[in-house]
């Protein structure tokens, strides 16, 4: 077939705006590849090949709108391979994912093109550009040297083979704990065995029986809908170990699925790597780009944080053993206690569990909230529509418009487990906004979760934390829909990682709220508001074992450190270095059985790596940020205006604590984070 009739039955590499889904088979993909990432050749060839002294537009910017094409294919297929994957999809992701490995280092090992890039960058003083055009440049050119271009011939070889590696590695990573988790069923003939879970709980865990192929029973699976309820309120303690030991051992069973090995070796290559590029760790190259700066910055902020929270941890933990031993006669606190107990004391300390808030948040009243919160705060407006394709029926698709009626993006939402989906939540986008010949072209963004989905009886009514994931998740979609910049690279979330989670974390506020929570939080079936008493509960029970959840956050940043911020070369057996790593924020007993670096996907297989202390460094900045909210009023106009100028539409077009000072008038200070957390 030849290559015009193979682009013309390929809707892939047709024009379009919004994603194909309908057209598109899974076949498709890998000719789509090798056809854009060809035509990205010619272009960068093109640019190469310019006979013309090299300018900011023949060579910058020229670089960066080249490969539009392959960014979409990338943005759809890796976006599928997340939320609605399957075994040809996977293999076409190991397929793929070295050639794109090897097409990115082609772009940064090329010698006529960073000639060129090195040439207007000795000239950046001189050119008069803008401060956008600047970042963009220095981008670009930091982006060849972190990447290998000053380097020596076979040096250059070699790092393409460990990101051909890297890239295959951190894919079977995931592919792993997927299988994992889609693996393990718990199997419950006897209705005891469901004993202390809620009515709802029970019919869920039914029906999951159900679609399994059973005739009767329940089913609990380490889907987090399926498994945080049922580590939450199982009577049955043995249960609860069991599924605590299968969740937490995804990944550890010396099997076909053994991460180990993985591990070990991605931690190895990306130290190899940090070292042929010049850096004392891969740690020390990652945070060049962060707002951190470095890995003692990093030490010295989690240690900081751990000092004030270790005394409350510990406090926190021993009343709750206390608790425990008192309640059930529990001598040792386990790992799989932790949930179930706490629950057990939130209720009796605040006469508040999750039960009696979830007929309040109906899915569709929180989406809703959030889209109220969003045209108070930004003056933006959602509009439901059946006329843009999707990958599935559970997706819902809306356009976004300003107050004025401009459209200002698309926006994606599907929020409910299936076997092809990975856990967790995230946003994403299936294209980037950028100007360009005087035309704004909008983002198409998109969040993805796995909330409890609807039953028989009741709808889909949502425990308080995923009310919180809604809108942290949405947060992130605000970030990618209010974007307002020239090149895609410097668009939306493309900030450093340790400024990505404040819009997201800054959103979850509004879920305390009085103000905010009557916007949405309406009994289902009676369409009463949440009475203030609930109100005031969840705003006194937000600190409750706040230690306990400050040392677990800080434990997960402290083990990503210790994979990443040293010389790895030495380490032979992953749980021993990881309970070294845990040694300084342990609380409860190890359990010989259960690994967390096996399954800790985000840095293993997300981009988290030596990012994950991000989290806590965000909760700085947003607890600093909504404090100036809270004077001012949480609707107040003025700072929702100034936070979407200077924060939410610039994207990563300038150094991001240049943008927050002038968003807050001042550096954020870590005291507002300790404040709100009653550390202090």
């Amino acid at each position: 077939m030849s290559q015009s009739q193979t682009e013309k039955n390929n809707p892939l590499l047709q024009p379009f705006d919004t994603a194909p889904f309908s057209k598109i088979k899974t076949e498709h993909f890998k000719p789509a590849f090798l056809q854009a990432i060809e035509d990205a050749k010619a272009e960068i060839d093109a640019i190469t090949g310019n006979t013309e002294e090299p300018t900011f537009e023949n060579t910058i910017e020229a670089l960066e709108f080249a490969g539009q094409q392959l960014d979409r294919i990338s943005s759809i297929f890796f976006n599928l391979n997340s939320a609605e994957t399957n075994d040809d999809i996977q293999k076409i992701a190991q397929e793929v994912s070295p050639l794109l490995s090897e097409f990115s280092n082609d772009i940064t090992l090329n010698e006529a093109l960073f000639k060129r890039i090195k040439e207007v960058y000795g000239k950046r003083d001189i050119l008069g550009l803008d401060v956008e055009q600047k970042t963009l440049l220095e981008k670009k050119y930091k982006n060849f040297s972190r990447n290998g271009a000053n380097l020596p011939e076979d040096k250059k070889k070699r790092l393409r083979q460990i990101d051909a590696e890297l890239s295959k590695l951190s894919l079977k990573f995931g592919e792993n704990v997927l299988a994992e988790t889609n693996k393990y069923q718990l199997y419950l003939a006897d209705e005891e065995d469901l004993d202390g879970l809620p009515e709802g709980e029970k019919e869920a865990a039914a029906q999951l029986a159900m679609a399994k192929g059973k005739d009767n029973g329940w089913m609990v699976t380490l889907d987090y809908p399926s498994y945080i309820p049922f580590m939450k309120y199982a009577k049955k303690r043995e249960l609860r170990k069991e599924l605590s030991i299968a969740f937490g051992s995804k990944g550890f069973h010396n099997d076909a699925l053994d991460n180990q090995e993985n591990v070990l070796k991605i931690a190895k290559l990306r130290f190899e790597r940090a070292q042929l590029l010049g850096y004392k760790s891969h740690a020390h190259f990652v945070l060049e780009e962060r707002m951190a700066e470095s890995p003692q910055k990093v030490y010295d902020f989690l240690n900081e944080i751990l000092e004030k929270a270790k005394p409350a941890a510990e406090k926190e933990f021993k009343q709750l053993a206390d608790f425990a031993k008192n309640l059930d006669g529990i001598e040792v606190l386990e790992k799989w206690d932790g949930s179930y107990y706490s629950e057990k004391l939130k209720q009796k300390l605040f006469d508040l569990d999750d039960e009696k808030l979830k007929p309040y948040f109906k899915l569709e009243n929180v989406i809703d909230g959030v889209f109220k919160v969003a045209e108070k705060l930004f003056d933006l407006n959602f509009e439901e529509v059946s006329d843009i394709d999707k990958y599935h029926e559970d997706v819902k698709t809306y356009r976004v418009y300003d107050g004025d009626g401009n459209f200002i993006s698309l926006f994606y939402s599907d929020f409910h487990p299936r076997p092809g989906k990975r856990g967790g939540a995230w946003m994403t986008s299936f294209k980037s906004q950028w100007k360009r010949k005087g035309e704004n072209v909008r983002p198409h963004i998109s969040n993805v979760c796995n909330f409890t989905p609807s039953t028989k009886s009741k709808p889909s009514l949502l425990t308080f934390n995923e009310v919180t994931t809604l809108f942290h998740e949405f947060g992130h979609g605000l970030h990618g829909m209010l974007a307002d910049t020239k090149y895609p690279s410097l668009s939306g979330t493309s900030v450093y990682w340790d400024f990505v989670e404040l819009p997201s974390q800054v959103m979850e506020n509004w879920c305390y709220e009085q103000e905010a929570l009557e916007l949405f939080a309406k009994h289902y079936e009676t369409g009463e508001v949440i009475p203030m008493e609930l109100i005031t509960k969840i705003k006194e029970s937000a600190t409750f074992q706040e230690g306990m959840q400050t040392l677990r956050q800080l434990s997960f940043g402290l083990l990503d450190m210790s994979w990443h911020g040293i010389d790895p070369s030495q380490i032979t057996h992953v749980k021993k270095h990881e309970d070294e790593a845990f040694e300084g924020t342990k609380l409860y007993p190890d359990t010989p059985e259960t690994c967390m670096s096996t399954s800790f996907s985000h840095i293993f297989q997300g981009g988290y790596s030596s990012g994950y202390y991000s989290y806590k460094w965000a909760e700085v900045l947003d607890a600093d940020a909504f404090a100036y909210f809270k004077e001012q009023g949480i609707f107040n106009k003025e700072v929702a205006s100034r936070f979407k100028e200077h924060v939410l539409s610039k994207g990563g077009t300038e150094n991001p604590m240049a943008l927050y000072k002038r968003f807050r008038g001042a550096e954020p200070k870590v005291e507002a984070l300790l404040e709100r957390a009653g550390l202090l």
